[in-house]
């Protein structure tokens, strides 16, 4: 091949030699964009500038306007804060960096004494100082014997163990700016000159893999931005999320108490039970508007169940088990309704004059959340959903999604939740069903989206082992991303349950089948909102909607007369 087609967003090809870079795409659209580039976007993936391109692809340059560009740089400057402690801290060893950089970034280390605030001060100048040097990155692939000679000669054993993950075939790149070299996939900025401002937050203690019994190390938090004035809006509202922390409003409301007796399990006060029921009914008063009826299924059910839905297989180590008082029974607590539901549709003849068939529950599901995610009671190891299975002809399956869509409308324009984007999540590399299908109902999902007027944003290869899956994103006060509603269509289950229906020629069919949730989990739902609110709810919704203060005892009486008439009228009150 002696060239490659590069699509760019807007529809134009350009025609390139093989092995051009992605800067070199970038300085043939235009200086300008060249300049302000620190990565790009390849079917959704971030790569890096430096990467060659060796076949035909459609490819977005991201600069700091895009979401992903503030990413790249946290990632960067996660590289310039190891090269300042190497530099203040020389016998030092560098372990792993973070992740996921939509925030902050970190990195782990390996010294002979844990970091002080004086410690991060310096360091945090250090970083300054780098960023000054203006040193360009570079990406450079190397074999593993060659990764091997690098880090050993710069004494990083940690690093040596890191490299021994790479599975063997495995493409293994190395990133250098100035003096520092450190193994990465990137992407990473073209130079230090594009990371605006950083912070040092804090510095913690963690085990090397997580093992207490490895070497103990030092972790140091920091974020950055492309500009000061960015990093300062940003430290702002981290500021203002502390204000609206959950756990701290909802103490403070009297809504809920977290204990370490329950861990992940919150007990509901009676205010927040107030709140949790008007949620609940709600959302139950809106079912027959479209079409649900409530059912209830087990909270234990044999092993047999999951293994047939394939969570057994896939979600094992995310559920409860124990086993039954007969010999060799395993049973599992319920972590989900599908299974259930599918169970349940499959106890009787169906035809299609009865489908669609809208089943919803509120029952309490049970997950097996690491103590190290628990999160106030928005990562939680008990909870609810406002969960509904949809059965139908594979041809309702559209009307269905758009029912969902209204649905939704209806739910957050009630609760004021604006600016909501829809993405669809694709095929993970472990699924179940057929990819033909897979391709099919992402379509259907992609199509169903735009026909609701959105555009349509895709995750690649984050949806669930059984379905691809329609995520609304909302985007609270403080800028940050939830994911809140969702619906699935599912390409496994009915397959697996062997659910049928008789169709209208006579003959048994295969029922579609859709997961939705509107809300989604209740817990997590309301911690989002009391953080999105502050904890100053709508009336109809707010726990105590009228409170009575007697100026003194003479008038108490009064109070508890008017009480009445408001208890009595249905509003939540209080003297």
């Amino acid at each position: 091949m002696s060239g490659i087609s590069v699509r760019l967003p807007d529809g134009k090809l350009l025609e390139l030699p093989v092995g051009t870079t992605v800067l070199g795409v970038a300085e043939k659209i235009g200086p300008g964009l060249a300049k302000a580039a620190l990565a790009a976007r390849i079917d959704g993936q971030l790569v890096d500038l430096r990467k060659p391109l060796v076949s035909d692809t459609a490819l977005e340059i991201v600069t700091a306007k895009d979401p992903a560009g503030g990413e790249v740089i946290r990632h960067s400057a996660e590289h310039v804060m190891a090269d300042a402690v190497k530099r203040l801290f020389p016998k030092a060893q560098v372990d792993a960096g973070r992740s996921d950089h939509s925030e902050k970034f970190q990195y782990d280390f390996l010294v002979e004494n844990a970091f002080t605030p004086e410690d991060l001060a310096k360091i945090e100048q250090e970083m300054n100082a780098i960023l000054a040097e203006k040193a360009a990155f570079e990406r450079q692939v190397v074999t593993r014997a060659e990764a091997e000679a690098l880090f050993r000669s710069l004494g990083e054993d940690l690093k040596l163990s890191r490299l021994a993950d790479i599975p063997d075939g495995a493409e293994i790149t190395v990133f250098r700016h100035g003096p520092f070299v450190d193994l990465c996939r990137g992407p990473h900025v073209q130079s230090t000159s594009q990371i605006g401002a950083v912070k040092l937050l804090e510095s913690s203690g963690t085990y090397f893999r997580g093992d207490e019994n490895g070497p103990k190390l030092q972790r140091i938090y920091g974020t950055a931005f492309a500009s000061k004035k960015e990093l300062a809006e940003h430290l702002e509202r981290v500021e203002e999320a502390k204000r609206r922390d959950h756990r701290r409003v909802g103490a403070e409301l009297g809504l809920f108490h977290l204990d370490s007796l329950a861990p992940g399990s919150p007990f509901y006060l009676p205010k927040g039970m107030a709140l949790y029921n008007e949620l609940v009914r709600f959302v139950r008063d809106l079912y027959p508007k479209y079409g649900y009826r409530e059912v209830m299924t087990p909270q234990l059910f044999r092993s047999d169940l999951f293994k047939t839905s394939g969570h057994y297989e896939k979600f094992y180590e995310d559920m409860y088990w124990f086993a039954g008082s007969d010999e060799g029974e395993e049973l599992g607590v319920k972590a989900m309704n599908c299974p259930g539901h599918c169970h349940l549709f499959g106890t009787a003849k169906r035809s299609y004059r009865e489908l669609p068939i809208r089943w919803a529950e509120f029952t309490r599901l049970h997950r097996n959340e690491r103590s190290g995610t628990l999160n106030g009671i928005t990562r939680v190891r008990t909870f609810a959903q406002d969960d509904a299975h949809i059965y139908c002809e594979p041809e309702q399956v559209p009307d269905e999604i758009d029912r969902f869509f209204r649905m939704t409308a209806e739910v957050y324009q009630k609760l004021g939740v604006e600016g909501i984007e829809m993405a669809v999540s694709t095929r993970p590399e472990k699924f179940l069903g057929d990819p033909a299908d897979w391709d099919v109902a992402e379509k259907a999902l992609i199509s169903a989206v735009e026909r609701a007027g959105f555009q349509c944003r895709i995750k690649p290869g984050e949806a669930a082992f059984y379905a691809p899956k329609v995520e609304a994103d909302f985007r609270d006060v403080l800028g940050r991303a939830w994911t809140l509603a969702t619906i699935q269509i599912d390409m496994a289950m009915p397959g697996r349950f062997g659910l049928r229906y008789v169709g209208r020629d006579g003959e048994l069919h295969q029922p579609a089948m859709l997961h939705r949730a509107v809300l989604g989990s209740l817990e997590r739902f309301i911690g989002i909102y009391i953080e999105h609110t502050g904890g100053d709810f709508p009336f109809w919704l707010s726990p105590i909607q009228v409170v009575l203060l007697p100026i003194s005892d003479r008038h108490a009486e009064g109070a508890r007369a008017i009480h009445a008439k408001l208890a009595a009228a249905g509003l939540r009150a209080e003297v």
